[in-house]
């Protein structure tokens, strides 16, 4: 027994909304005022993680890799990461790789 084929119904909502990739509204606001604050701060960051690298000699013991860390924690959200990628082939064949542009096809 064959399939019908006919009409594909959209949904009544269709269309509707945000286009993908455009945040939300609290979204939007959340990431602005996150902006901001980094922006308003960064002469304080850069203060705050010489007093951790270097101490302040009463109550912060220095720790240089402590700051590295929170320097490396600190511009993930700046610098997103890249996803690891794993090319794997036969270990006795030499691997060929081809890159094309979409405008190729």
């Amino acid at each position: 027994m064959e399939p019908k084929l006919g009409k594909v119904r959209q949904k009544p909502n269709d269309g509707k909304g945000r286009p993908p990739g455009i945040p939300n509204k609290a979204t939007r606001d959340v990431r602005e005022a996150i902006r901001k604050v980094a922006e308003e701060n960064a002469e304080n960051f850069a203060a705050w993680l010489q007093t951790v690298a270097l101490g302040d000699g009463d109550k912060v013991k220095p720790d240089p890799a402590k700051a590295a860390d929170l320097y490396l924690k600190a511009i993930e959200y700046h610098i997103p990461k890249l996803a690891r990628t794993e090319v794997a082939g036969d270990q006795n064949q030499p691997m060929q790789m081809v890159v094309t542009w979409a405008a190729e096809k």
